[in-house]
């Protein structure tokens, strides 16, 4: 056989656009854009980043409902940076469609993408948010009345090679030159090096040190025990359906006690604006945020008091203190042992039991299989701006899941296969019921012409194989 050759053939410089390749697209994002479209995203989105649009002038932009579906795609597709998402959606035909580029028009690259965040403020990004825990509401997938609070560590883009000192400005290596010099070694080695750094004590404080490109990453451990540079991104969730009604970004040296108030605050607003829609309203809780649940991390004194001054009936897990001196602190006191007292009930454990599973989901599903553990931004702001649409994409999953039965397209793709394994067995099984059936019918025949029980023996192994086969 003559070996065929790769030919190499002029490209025609006119196309036809009714002989172009189309996707069959992806039914997910058709149902997520039909989603979209009937709830008037791309008015809404239009209207709240018209402010920050020209009418004539620059280059053609990125409307508001392509940018910030962009962004959603980073969750569903689990993808970690902007570069990553623009490759992605110039790959697939089902992403553009879902975006709404033609064949003939080109996806925008990173360098776009990223531009419109810087351009678009970070209140915008939040109305965005709160326009999707609207959304849940008025799907039933919001109560209110539960809500748990819960951080994690997000990996900075800095690494821990390039600190300085806040003082001196030096880098980690000068000021071990300089420590070794003041020790009397005139030309420190590695060696040298490395031995006054691991007989120092205190040598990874954020008090000492900062990155000097992103000097709100903190020195911190990791959940899976490294140190890195990292920030800390709080939930607040609703325990009742699992929805995330507030995400914000802070450092990891403050405290859970501490970035508490700010993280409240927000879900306190955002439940403000949902109770302004009339419909949305409607379907919340009428005791909204009556519960919080949290962990040991966040108790605290102040914690226990500022929640009770509210009304809020708190179930913070107590760690062990030892015994304690209540000496002129009469409402603090009240606050603890009413929250220990509520914890020890059945419904404080219920409640525990709950946060660990709805909060931790959450988490994977944002920062595991969303791919934002690691994040590919430098500053609060910039990061926050991702996070909270990235976070809005996990929100739109429960709506999705309860109209659709799958949250994400891999959700959906999973689901396919159970049901393709289902049908694979039903017809294996029913297989095995033709074959044994005609095994005893064969069997059956052969005792009524009076043929031997070897012929028999032979038709109904001979049959039983054939048809297992299937």
């Amino acid at each position: 056989m003559a070996m065929g050759r790769r030919k190499h053939r002029q490209r025609g410089l006119w196309i036809e656009t009714g002989r172009l390749a189309r996707g069959p697209g992806h039914p997910f994002y058709q149902r997520l854009n039909e989603l979209l479209a009937r709830e008037g995203f791309d008015a809404f989105a239009e209207v709240a980043c018209e402010k920050f649009y020209a009418e004539v002038m620059g280059r053609p932009s990125l409307p508001p409902g392509v940018y910030f579906r962009l962004l959603l795609i980073g969750y569903f597709e689990g993808i970690d940076s902007e570069r990553g998402i623009a490759w992605r959606v110039a790959d697939s035909l089902a992403l553009r469609e879902f975006l709404g580029f033609e064949l003939t028009q080109g996806t925008p690259d990173h360098s776009t993408l990223s531009r419109t965040r810087r351009l678009i403020a970070q209140e915008t990004h939040e109305e965005v948010f709160t326009w999707v825990v609207c959304l849940l509401a008025r799907h039933g997938l919001l109560r209110g009345k539960t809500l748990a609070i819960d951080a994690t560590t997000l990996e900075a883009n800095a690494a821990l090679r390039s600190i300085v000192r806040r003082d001196t400005g030096e880098s980690y290596q000068q000021f071990l030159e300089r420590l070794a010099k003041a020790s009397g070694i005139a030309t420190p080695t590695r060696e040298d090096l490395a031995r006054i750094d691991r007989d120092r004590g205190g040598k990874g404080s954020n008090d000492e040190w900062r990155h000097p490109h992103d000097p709100e990453a903190r020195i911190a451990k990791m959940k899976d025990g490294r140190t890195h540079l990292a920030h800390k991104a709080e939930h607040v969730v609703d325990l009742e359906t699992g929805a995330i009604i507030a995400v914000t970004v802070q450092t990891t040296d403050g405290g859970d006690a501490a970035s508490s108030k700010a993280t409240l605050q927000e879900a306190m607003d955002v439940i403000a604006d949902v109770m302004e829609d009339a419909e949305a309203a409607a379907a919340l809780s009428p005791t909204v945020f009556a519960e919080l649940v949290a962990d040991k991390g966040y108790h605290s004194n102040a914690v226990l008091q500022a929640q009770a001054e509210l009304g809020i009936r708190t179930y913070i897990s107590e760690p062990r203190r030892g015994k304690r001196r209540w000496g002129g602190k009469e409402k603090a006191r009240a606050a603890v042992h009413a929250n220990r007292r509520r914890m020890r009930g059945e419904h404080g454990k219920r409640l525990s039991r709950r946060r660990g599973e709805y909060v931790e989901r959450g988490f994977a599903h944002n920062y595991e299989t969303g791919a934002m553990r690691r994040v590919h931004l430098r500053g609060h702001t910039n990061i926050r701006k991702r996070l909270v649409v990235h976070t809005a994409a996990l929100d739109l999953g429960l709506v999705m899941r309860k109209a659709f039965g799958a949250g994400t397209p891999r959700g959906l793709a999973a689901r396919l296969r159970r049901l393709t394994d289902r049908l694979s067995a039903a017809y294996r099984h029913c297989c095995a019921l033709i074959a044994s059936h005609a095994a005893r019918w064969w069997a059956a025949a052969a005792n009524a012409l009076g043929l031997s029980p070897r012929f028999t023996l032979f038709l109904s192994s001979a049959h039983g194989t054939c048809t297992t086969g299937c």
